[in-house]
Parts: C-alpha cells; sequence; structure tokens
C-alpha cells in the first residue's frame, strides 16, 4: 500500500505560479512512476504530467507542455508539480498518484494509488 499526500495548492491570478507536493507513504517510493492528474468541475479527471521511477523519463499532457515541471525526489518520497504562467482553465482539483505499471501510462486504469486532491484556483 501507498498512500499519497498532496500540499501546495491555492488561489492565484492569471500569470502566477504555484508548486504542489505530493508526499508518499507505505512501500518504496522508487518503485512507483508518480503523476498528476486533475479534475475540473463537470469534467472528467485528465492526466497532466507523468515521471518514471528514475525521473529519468517526463511527459506531459500538451495543455500543459512548457508550463508545468513534474519532478521527483526519491530520497524524500516526494514528487512535485511546478506550475508557471497559470491560466484560468487550469483551475481543478489536481490529483497526485502512483502507478507500478512499468511506463508513465496516460489512462487512470493503470494508476493504482491516489491522494485527496488539492484545489487550484486561477482568477483572471
Amino acid at each position: 500500500q501507498v498512500q499519497l499526500v498532496e500540499s501546495g495548492g491555492g488561489e492565484v491570478q492569471a500569470g502566477g505560479s504555484l508548486r504542489l507536493s505530493c508526499v508518499a507513504s507505505g512501500r518504496a517510493f522508487s518503485s512507483y512512476e508518480m503523476g498528476w492528474f486533475r479534475q475540473a468541475p463537470g469534467n472528467d479527471r485528465e492526466f497532466v504530467a507523468g515521471i518514471s521511477r528514475s525521473g529519468g523519463t517526463l511527459y506531459y499532457a500538451d495543455s500543459v507542455k512548457g508550463r508545468f515541471t513534474i519532478s521527483r525526489d526519491n530520497a524524500k518520497n516526494t514528487d512535485y508539480l511546478e506550475m508557471n504562467t497559470l491560466k484560468p482553465e487550469d483551475t481543478a482539483v489536481y490529483y497526485c498518484a502512483a502507478s507500478g505499471a512499468g511506463f508513465i501510462a496516460t489512462a487512470e486504469r493503470w494508476w493504482q494509488y491516489w491522494g485527496q486532491g488539492t484545489q487550484v484556483t486561477v482568477s483572471s
């Protein structure tokens, strides 16, 4: 079992920045791909970014490419999502997720563990 706890959400004006953190406890953090998803009101949850176990492979949704950066610190059992140049359409609940699939998957079914979510609100 892996428990995930996100932090760092909040309200920011368009063009601003936020950094989300996800702390994992339980089984070996470095055994999992880590990812971030988000869900806006009325929308399905969507993939945002993913990082491989070593941190050597990154993958982003087109909507955030060039603005968001995912990273991880295996010594601290933590991964991060740095979000820059935020837009009102980035407003959503952001979820941290862990996968033992062995690759970075964009579909939810490959992700076994989920955090409780943290709200990000971007005002115009």
